[in-house]
């Protein structure tokens, strides 16, 4: 059995996209970033330290995926903002700016590993502040790194995306897929 390591919505929908059955299982693991951590050493820290975690609900044959979405510019990691005023200050940062989405996944089982980490560069346009007002309004910042969501209302903030949409929605199909193909009786069950 596979076993998504997340709450989040959007990876439920983009994994049920491949064909893959799944459970998915509640885990708490902490998302700070350690003094002098790279963004991208950071996402797949984390990323592992969900699948690892699922590893307490699986059975001695299941297969757990960890995922982790960050959007970073110039080394600064933007994740979830904690409330309004912090979203403003995301997107006001992003705006006009060109920023990297990194989105890792880690399966994992009692007895092996595998991950992938898919970076995405995407350019916001010029954002007025009462752009930025009428996003923040629409509450869609809410659990979202960077405080956009790029598959709903935050799509029209982006001038270009360069790499892979899903991976800057919160799970890069493409490496998923791949992962799930060479990770043994789960990926039968996988696109």
């Amino acid at each position: 059995m596979l076993l998504l390591a997340s709450q989040s919505p959007r990876r439920r929908e983009l994994l049920a996209q491949l064909g893959a059955v799944f459970q998915v299982v509640d885990v708490a693991v902490p998302e700070v970033r350690a003094d002098g951590e790279a963004a991208a050493d950071y996402v797949l820290r984390v990323a592992g330290d969900k699948a690892r975690a699922g590893l307490a609900h699986a059975g001695p044959h299941d297969v757990v995926l960890g995922a982790d979405t960050e959007v970073v510019l110039e080394e600064r990691v933007f994740g979830k903002p904690a409330d309004a005023a912090e979203a403003r200050a995301m997107l006001a940062a992003l705006a006009g700016r060109t920023h990297t989405v990194i989105s890792a996944v880690c399966l994992v089982s009692r007895d092996r590993s595998a991950h992938a980490v898919c970076a995405s560069r995407v350019r916001f346009g010029p954002l007025r502040p009462a752009d930025i007002d009428a996003y923040v309004a629409t509450g869609e910042w809410r659990g979202k790194a960077g405080g956009y969501a790029i598959q709903g209302r935050g799509g029209a903030l982006v001038a270009h995306l360069e790499g892979s949409y899903s991976g800057v929605m919160g799970l890069p199909l493409y490496e998923t897929a791949g992962l799930l193909r060479g990770f043994g009786p789960c990926a039968e069950r996988a696109a």
